[in-house]
């Protein structure tokens, strides 16, 4: 798998070859004639931006997929490499003027390849231990012990300052980067209650990242729902939402993760699906989709999906009930591409946190440039990751926030990382810890924690 610039710049031929996708959900013809080839999407697709090559474009992708779709191309090393480059981001889709929808593009070609393409032991392996660490919560939790000691032990200080991890593979020097400082584990109770008379009956899906490394957005979300008249409801037994998978072409373990998922939040009867890691919203919006050709779950699915919200949504459809106390502090917000684009929510946290008295919003100059998080590829594409990664952090430091806020677990990481490359010491919150400390009337400082 390429993984530089260098590489990626190099002149690509596309070898002829016979039918390249098999007929299990091939990328829609239709959405592929869709593409005029306007060029609207350039200016907004981060791969575009880096390197100014027309087949790492979202529309020199679809060139590559309707090559494939006529048996002109062959799903070879060059042509799987500019799909491992994209970041699934979804920029282009709100560009596009002819409505691409580009997101089913590219999982279900990714979804070809994941079957089609022998990737080589080692690089099996490492998705393997990726996908087999990230969408098991319970693997996850094992994994804060070994986390805290090497983080509180001085051995993070030590090995970090010692220059060893220049030795180590760009993926494991990126794993290392992206570890976030754990907080102390903080359990969301399976059922929060309202706050004075119940306004409705919430689930929360509580992710896997989110929910062990990340537990104080949880725990905030269920308190600013349950302060604003919300029973949450937050099943322990839920799943993984297959999200990671389904961005990567694992099709059928997110089929059956998102079954599971299913079936646990129709035992537990609520009237909306809260989420609050922008990737896994957009996933499970789209059960409908994923699980089209499963007659137990098809219309299962649709309902489901048409009751997941993200959290910024669901509180801005709410009267404002909790009273805010002032933080007075100037907030950088970074719009989660899989919020703005693939769920197309923007207005609603933007006017969630202008609620807050004392709190001036800054806007992030290239909002639409997606951070270099995108599921795991800062996991396989460190090089192009931290180029994104570093663009954001210079457009940040101008700034001058006292902190970043954002709606995704992935983009945290990415950008605390980001930041700290660049010297800048800026803490980099869930948009629901500012409303949570605003309702509670806590410090910032209580939120570094």
């Amino acid at each position: 798998m390429p993984t530089n610039q260098t590489e990626f710049t190099e002149k690509r031929e596309v070898i002829s070859g016979g039918g390249a996708f098999d007929a299990q959900h091939p990328p829609s013809r239709e959405i592929i004639d869709q593409c005029v080839h306007c060029g609207f999407c350039l200016p907004v697709c981060p791969t575009y931006a880096l390197w100014n090559e027309e087949m790492d474009s979202p529309r020199g992708r679809i060139y590559l997929m309707k090559l494939a779709a006529d048996g002109k191309a062959d799903i070879n090393s060059q042509w799987v490499g500019h799909f491992d480059t994209c970041l699934g981001c979804m920029a282009c889709m709100t560009a596009c003027p002819s409505g691409v929808d580009y997101g089913k593009l590219i999982e279900a070609t990714r979804a070809q390849i994941e079957r089609k393409y022998d990737r080589g032991r080692l690089e099996r392996l490492y998705r393997r231990l990726i996908f087999g660490l990230f969408t098991r919560p319970e693997r996850l939790r094992l994994t804060r012990v070994p986390l805290l000691l090497y983080q509180r032990s001085g051995m993070r200080r030590l090995v970090r300052g010692s220059g060893v991890l220049r030795v180590l593979p760009k993926r494991l020097q990126a794993m290392e980067a992206l570890l976030p400082e754990l907080p102390a584990s903080e359990a969301v109770a399976e059922v929060t209650p309202a706050v004075g008379e119940k306004r409705r009956r919430v689930g929360l899906l509580l992710g896997c990242v989110q929910r062990e490394f990340f537990p104080q957005e949880n725990a905030a979300t269920a308190r600013v729902l349950a302060a604003e008249g919300c029973e949450v409801v937050s099943p322990a037994d839920q799943p993984c939402c297959g999200a990671l998978l389904v961005h990567a072409g694992e099709e059928e373990g997110a089929v059956a993760l998102a079954r599971h998922l299913i079936k646990v939040f129709e035992w537990a009867g609520v009237d909306t699906i809260v989420t609050n890691a922008a990737g896994c919203g957009s996933n499970v919006k789209e059960y409908g989709h994923l699980l089209r050709d499963d007659p137990n779950y098809a219309e299962r699915a649709k309902k489901f999906s048409a009751k997941c919200k993200d959290v910024s949504e669901v509180l801005a459809a709410l009267p404002k009930r909790a009273q805010r106390t002032p933080l007075r502090l100037k907030v950088a917000f970074h719009d989660s591409c899989h919020l703005q684009h693939a769920q197309g929510v923007r207005a609603q946290p933007r006017n969630l946190l202008a609620e807050i008295p004392g709190l001036e919003l800054l806007e992030i100059p290239e909002a639409v440039i997606c951070c270099g998080s995108a599921g795991i590829y800062n996991l396989i594409q460190p090089n192009a990751a931290n180029a994104l990664g570093d663009r954001k952090a210079g457009l940040i430091a101008s700034l001058d926030a006292d902190v970043v806020v954002t709606g995704n677990p992935g983009c945290i990481l990415q950008l605390q990382a980001s930041l700290e490359r660049a010297g800048k010491r800026i803490p980099v919150l869930h948009t629901i810890q500012l409303l949570d400390a605003s309702i509670r009337g806590h410090l910032l400082s209580a939120l570094r924690k």
